[in-house]
């Protein structure tokens, strides 16, 4: 079936996509940020939607009380133009869902905007344990960074049957492709190594070692003051 003039329209016209990060982020360091950033540029996003979790599903409750990592995550994000704060599952009273916070954006942006769910490789390692899992590809394209010289191969072995199968037939190379349709494509990535945990940093705190260089200033300065982690 041929492409009409208007569907070709249509398609130039399409929106830039717009990413989605979330996290715990207790409390969020260079690792995530840089996450973000390059991710972020690859699929040209207008914006990264930086969505800390109030109540995370799938681990424990975090150390540091909502209102702080919240705190936190403000300080991260207010010098990068490009990363937006988006505060709706952390001010909920109930369990964060990436599924229902994919729902609820798909609402608010353009029909045919494309939305990209960032995560690491390990969190997509264990994606069949999320609520709906099957359904977020109706909702966003996921952008799974990992390390470079990560053995994709070995990595891809590991994968519950359904994410192989997934991943076989939802698998793009291209980061244009994100651009093409609102939803759909699994993009993997080779990000820049930060052997940065926020275990490590929280660890560090507790010691009274040094946060130098983990994560940003103004964090390392809410840390101290707030005496959070000690």
């Amino acid at each position: 079936m041929g492409i009409s003039v208007a569907d070709g329209a249509a398609a130039v016209h399409r929106p830039p996509p717009i990413g989605v990060f979330g996290g715990t982020f207790d409390p969020m360091h260079y690792g995530h940020l840089r996450l973000a950033e390059e991710l972020g540029e690859v699929i040209g996003a207008t914006h990264v939607r930086i969505v800390p979790a109030g109540l995370p599903p799938h681990r424990g409750q975090p150390r540091a009380a909502p209102e702080h990592r919240l705190a936190m995550a403000e300080l991260a994000v207010a010098d990068n133009p490009r990363f937006v704060l988006d505060a709706r599952e952390i001010k909920k009273l109930t369990p964060s869902y990436s599924i229902e916070t994919l729902q609820a954006l798909r609402q608010e942006v353009p029909a045919d905007t494309p939305l990209v769910l960032f995560m690491g490789a390990d969190a997509f390692l264990g994606l069949t344990t999320w609520r709906r899992w099957q359904e977020l590809l109706d909702f966003a394209h996921i952008a799974v960074a990992h390390r470079p010289g990560f053995s994709t191969a070995m990595w891809e072995d590991a994968l519950p049957e359904p994410l192989r199968k997934l991943l076989a037939i939802r698998r793009t190379e291209q980061p244009m492709e994100l651009s093409q349709a609102s939803a759909g494509k699994i993009f993997l990535h080779a990000i820049t190594q930060l052997d940065i945990s926020a275990s490590q940093i929280r660890a560090y705190a507790l010691r009274g070692k040094s946060l130098q260089y983990l994560l940003p200033d103004p964090i390392i300065q809410y840390i101290t003051e707030n005496r959070l982690y000690a």
